[in-house]
């Protein structure tokens, strides 16, 4: 994410949907009694949304803890004429006095809503529900926060009936608890919280609570502004959970419409915690990563957390070894990319439960792969509660951070500034970072994250200055390697990634942060440009130099930069081919066929580099729509018809072979290649040499033609001798000149190794409690553990036979329609995957 305009996108397409909107507004006098007259004025409301030119207020009142509406409504499909608000510039209003407008006395709030005269097809605003009368101010105990107590709610192990809340809220007056435990009313005997001032918290203990129940609260702050805790880990919104099918989230509780308005937090106690399958998961290697960027609302059309595990046999049988998820942190609306983000603890519901994620997570971790997690605290949406209760609207969504804010700049610090932005100096946001990013590894045992816009977290800048937000600024170098601390202290192993995209000399110093522990940040590093140059045909001017992806051309001794043709910024590359390749003669990468085999030849050029890489959602099948279709935020189509499709298959089959080679071969992490991928001509060359004794593959050689016509390559193999086409049935050759000239159509790429290479299935997760038996065999093999599934794989990795089903424990399989030879059985059961070893007599 990087550009303002995508966010300011991504936030009106996530509200067009569902067409309700959320608008600003202010009520004056304020406060008010029910015989004052008082004017109710609406900003931020977009009438062309709805198709219409006029609004109406639709309201309703509380008295004596009965809610009635307004006698002038009229009805939702056609508002009564004197509920019409008068326009003035960008603004609504309507003035009037309640207690004649409601027609009753003793009014203790009054609600509303703006809406089309006919309000079909939810063409309505939120709710809003405002005090009556002055607000007192109640006398608030003091005391501790208890010891141990965490920001949010904090359940207590030993007795499921009590919950202690904490509100961090620096010079407010009082806190209010309101929600299903007080039917949403202030009540400053039972639930005022107390206050500890010396931590600038005011907290309470809930007793009597029923387990196995949905608590949904707020707090109400100087009992004007209604917030859902901060440290929700799931809220309901009024506007959008309508629009979350039972499917995709089951079960998901009603939002107290009429009651409240705003954000609600829910709150369980006494839930069994989850029963984690996979307990001693060991992420891949940095160097052996191979990273699957996805954003689930476009990868599957149930967009949910459920849908991803069931394809992650595609994936697997891709190679990949980590899922790279776009924000699933609660964001504005439900269609969105993410990176409008309102709660940062709290996961989306658009996309399932906490329990389908967590099942997501345990099934990778079987898989063998890991699960990092795209986090943005560059900035926070209006509905964060910590930005509403210090800002310039009231409490609303709008305006700005005031000055008094504990946590967010009033006018961005640098040059990418989008909705409201972070002061990453000040304590308070770094305890919310700490806090809020612990809990994800803690909870859901996420193996990374990938920190969006960290250029942004700079204090030294403003928002027309790019040069200064793209230089070295020692204060944003310094705060994120104390957020990769945080990280590494609940996971010494955590993966910490960068998207900076800025100075070398910055990334430089994360990289090297720690590296003598075995950690070091890990660095987006965007080639989609070198890349799509080269796959397009345009070799000149170092147009297509990919020399950027060997880490040592940045002064690095590790291989620290998670390198991608494509990332959810970039434009696809595939769309570039067909739009814009280049042609000689006959010969043009325009052509479908041609360029999707020209994302093969680019996959040799960058798989077998060392060092850790990135896939973009359906890359593999060269995936064509552009980017900007129906809007850069906007829903893409869902295009699993490629995999059928044998050019398009091609690939996938060719990436996943090249994937098996980097991960399973060791010279594919040596430190000791040499790149030459500059020339004019499209030539490019590829030397790997392990220096290690007795190496299962000494050297090998890549050499492509990303010309547009047959060309003469000097391969300058690093031996004479015997050398094996890698990716053709290891083929043999013989070198007798390491210069003899190889012809080499346009688009056509060999990998060359000293020695063959079995691409093998791979050891996803061998448990030693799983045997075959016996072994050796002449017909029959049995399992010592119950399974669903059992493939056999001859030594070349093609698949010969197959079982599925429920097995039980022991059960026998036949193969004796299979000749003598060297099997690889992979099987499937309760204890994980397992690949085992089997010969036939």
């Amino acid at each position: 994410m990087k550009k303002t305009l995508l966010l300011l996108l991504l936030f009106v397409s996530s509200y067009t949907f569902a067409q309700v909107q959320n608008v600003t507004y202010t009520i004056t006098p304020s406060p008010f009694e029910e015989t004052d007259k008082i004017t109710i004025t609406v900003t931020d409301v977009n009438l062309t949304t709805w198709g219409v030119t006029d609004i109406y207020l639709w309201a309703w009142s509380t008295a004596s803890g009965s809610q009635t509406d307004s006698p002038t409504n009229g009805t939702w499909t056609s508002s009564n004429e004197a509920q019409k608000m008068t326009k003035s510039g960008d603004s609504y209003s309507i003035t009037l006095t309640p207690s004649t407008f409601y027609g009753r006395t003793g009014i203790t709030s009054i609600g509303f809503l703006v809406k089309a005269k006919d309000g079909t097809g939810d063409k309505k605003s939120q709710d809003n529900v405002v005090n009556v009368g002055t607000i007192t101010v109640p006398t608030v105990t003091e005391a501790p926060v208890p010891a141990g107590m965490l920001d949010g709610f904090n359940l207590d192990a030993s007795d499921n009936t009590k919950a202690t809340l904490v509100l961090y809220a620096p010079d407010k007056q009082f806190v209010n608890l309101i929600g299903s435990v007080n039917n949403w009313t202030r009540d400053d005997t039972n639930y005022l919280l107390k206050k500890d001032s010396s931590k600038d918290r005011f907290w309470i203990e809930l007793t009597g609570l029923t387990p196995q129940t949905n608590i949904l609260y707020q707090y109400l702050v100087d009992g004007l502004i209604r917030i859902a805790d901060p440290y929700s880990t799931t809220i309901l919104d009024e506007s959008n959970d309508q629009y979350i099918s039972s499917t995709t989230y089951p079960n998901l509780p009603a939002y107290p419409t009429g009651l409240t308005t705003h954000a609600v937090t829910l709150l369980r106690t006494g839930d069994a915690p989850y029963a984690w399958q996979n307990t001693n998961f060991q992420a891949p290697a940095k160097t052996d990563l191979v990273i699957y960027e996805l954003l689930i609302r476009d990868f599957d059309a149930l967009h949910s957390f459920d849908a991803v595990k069931a394809r992650l046999d595609y994936l697997q049988d891709l190679g990949i070894n980590a899922i790279e998820l776009m924000p699933v942190s609660e964001f504005d609306g439900n269609e969105s990319w993410g990176y409008n983000p309102s709660f940062h603890m709290a996961l989306d519901k658009y996309y399932g439960s906490p329990t389908a994620f967590k099942q997501l997570i345990d099934e990778c971790h079987t898989r063998g792969i890991a699960v990092v997690l795209d986090v943005v605290y560059n900035h926070a949406s209006g509905q964060n509660p910590f930005y509403r209760m210090w800002n310039t609207d009231n409490g609303g969504y709008g305006g700005q951070a005031s000055t008094d804010s504990p946590f967010f700049n009033q006018e961005a610090t640098h040059a990418y500034s989008v909705f409201n932005d972070f002061n990453h100096s000040k304590q308070a946001t770094k305890d919310y970072v700490k806090r809020t990013t612990q809990y994800w590894i803690d909870e859901y045992k996420i193996d990374g994250f990938r920190w969006d816009l960290t250029k942004g977290f700079t204090q030294n800048c403003t928002s027309s200055d790019e040069g200064c937000t793209g230089s070295y600024q020692a204060d944003r170098v310094a705060v994120l390697k104390t957020y990769a601390d945080y990280q590494w202290e609940i996971d010494t192993d955590f993966y910490v990634i960068f998207e900076h995209l800025g100075g070398n000399t910055e990334e430089t110093e994360w990289a090297n942060y720690r590296l003598n522990e075995g950690k070091g940040i890990m660095l987006w590093s965007n080639l989609n440009g070198n890349y799509s140059e080269a796959t397009m045909g345009y070799n000149a001017d170092g147009k297509s130099d990919i020399s950027w992806i060997d880490y040592h051309e940045r002064g690095w001794s590790v291989p620290s930069n998670v390198t991608y043709m494509e990332s959810h910024d970039e434009e696809r590359v595939m769309y570039k081919n067909l739009e814009f390749g280049n042609s000689s003669g006959s010969y043009s990468t325009k052509t479908l066929a041609t360029a999707l085999d020209r994302m093969e030849l680019a996959g040799a050029f960058y798989f077998t580099i060392p060092g850790p890489k990135m896939i973009w959602q359906f890359g593999e099948l060269g995936y064509d729509i552009g980017i900007d279709e129906g809007g850069r935020t906007g829903n893409k189509p869902i295009l699993w018809n490629y995999y059928t499709e044998p050019d398009r298959k091609a690939i996938y089959d060719t990436w996943a072979k090249l994937i098996k080679l980097k991960k399973q071969v060791p010279i594919f992490k040596t430190g000791n290649f040499d790149l030459n991928v500059a020339n004019s001509n499209g030539l490019k060359k590829i030397h790997l040499t392990n220096d290690d004794s007795n190496p299962d593959v000494k050297h090998i050689t890549i050499i492509g033609n990303f010309g547009l016509t047959t060309q003469i390559i000097s391969p300058e193999f690093q031996q004479t001798g015997t050398w094996y086409d890698l990716l053709n049935d290891n083929e043999s050759i013989t070198v007798v000149s390491v210069s003899a000239p190889i012809s080499l159509l346009p688009g056509e790429f060999k990998v060359y190794g000293t020695s063959a290479v079995t691409l093998g299935v791979e050891n996803v997760s061998i448990n030693d409690l799983v045997s075959i038996y016996p072994n050796p065999i002449t017909d029959t093999f049995k399992i010592n553990t119950a399974t669903n599934k059992v493939a056999i794989y001859d030594i070349s990795g093609r698949m010969v036979k197959s079982f599925n089903g429920n097995f039980e424990q022991n059960k026998s399989f036949d193969i004796s329609n299979l000749r003598p030879a060297i099997y690889l059985v992979k099987l499937q059961s309760e204890l994980g995957f397992a690949t085992k070893k089997l010969i036939k007599k």
